[in-house]
């Protein structure tokens, strides 16, 4: 058994790739024997842009819950707000606190939990939607002050957004 571990855990850390400074979606697909196209798939991308830090799924399992996963991901910019709104009530009806770590999002159910990841610093953070917003333009979710300063996101920043299972 333990002679077989090394090559369980290389398996299973085969099935990811996080992307480094300099790495290309070709070079990436070329390494693990994959079209770009199909790497796209597996993630859910619709663009060639990939950041440090972004984890891209890369085997079968990967192929297997790229559906499931891809509707329930999103990337784009995000927000915080803060001082103007604390203590004020949400559209859940709970009271606003900068200091906890909530969010807004146009859609998603109050109390649904969501990993936020700051896509240029590999940081995250789980919030919960308690709020609605942003509307329009092109931000994805409204952060609280406490969760955009935990991943280092107090200016529009390009984030990760995946609903967690509860």
């Amino acid at each position: 058994m333990r002679a077989l571990l090394p090559f369980l855990l290389s398996a299973a850390l085969a099935q990811t790739h996080t992307v480094q400074k300099g790495d290309t979606l070709f070079a990436i697909a070329r390494a693990h024997g994959l079209s770009v196209a199909e790497l796209k798939r597996l993630n859910g991308l619709t663009s060639d842009r990939i950041y440090p830090g972004q984890v891209l799924q890369l085997g079968p399992k990967a192929a297997q819950e790229a559906t499931p996963t891809s509707r329930r991901v999103q990337v784009g910019l995000a927000v915080w707000y803060g001082p103007g709104f604390h203590g004020r009530r949400t559209a859940s009806g709970e009271r606003y606190d900068m200091h906890a770590l909530t969010a807004a999002h146009p859609s998603l159910p109050f109390g649904t939990r969501v990993r936020v990841t700051n896509l240029k610093n590999g940081r995250s953070v789980v919030v919960r939607i308690n709020d609605r917003g942003p509307f329009g333009g092109r931000y994805i979710i409204d952060l609280s002050y406490a969760a955009a300063k935990a991943i280092g996101a107090l200016s529009a920043t390009r984030v990760r957004v995946e609903v967690l299972e509860d």
